[in-house]
């Protein structure tokens, strides 16, 4: 499935609200990182081309994009490995006045409205694709 297929499946509602998230990720995604779909959602990840050793022998994951049933979900996996990284996120949300509906690795949101875009954006801009790949190396070797 590509990226295109996945968005035309959509309501127009729920389309129009992971566009608004989306084109945030895409505005301060650091370069290297690739859109693609990954375990049935929009993935921003690591070219295998570039960090092939993963785990499990797919991209790996920086952040990611999924329509559940109930809600939508954003997925950011250096919020999920960093304390200081998720402190900021916390406090960007209560700055802004939004509720954090956050479990392990995923913020859930209805709306767009929901999300406190500009720390998102902040945090996705953070970190460069070679200092993602080097966290990576590092908690493979511990």
């Amino acid at each position: 499935m590509t990226v295109a297929a996945y968005l035309a499946g959509l309501s127009a509602d729920r389309r129009a609200e992971l566009a608004r998230v989306r084109r945030v990720i895409r505005k301060h995604l650091p370069m290297g990182y690739k859109e693609t779909m990954g375990w049935g959602m929009i993935m921003y990840g690591v070219p295998l081309k570039v960090y092939p050793d993963t785990y499990n022998g797919h991209p790996l994951c920086y952040a990611a994009l999924a329509v559940q049933k109930n809600h939508s979900s954003l997925y950011l996996m250096s919020v999920y490995g960093s304390k200081a990284l998720l402190a900021e996120l916390k406090a960007g949300f209560k700055k802004a006045g939004k509720k954090l509906d956050m479990g392990k690795s995923c913020i859930r949101f209805k709306r767009a409205d929901d999300l406190d875009l500009e720390t998102i954006g902040d945090l996705i801009a953070r970190t460069p694709l070679a200092k993602y790949v080097a966290i990576a190396k590092a908690a493979r070797r511990t």
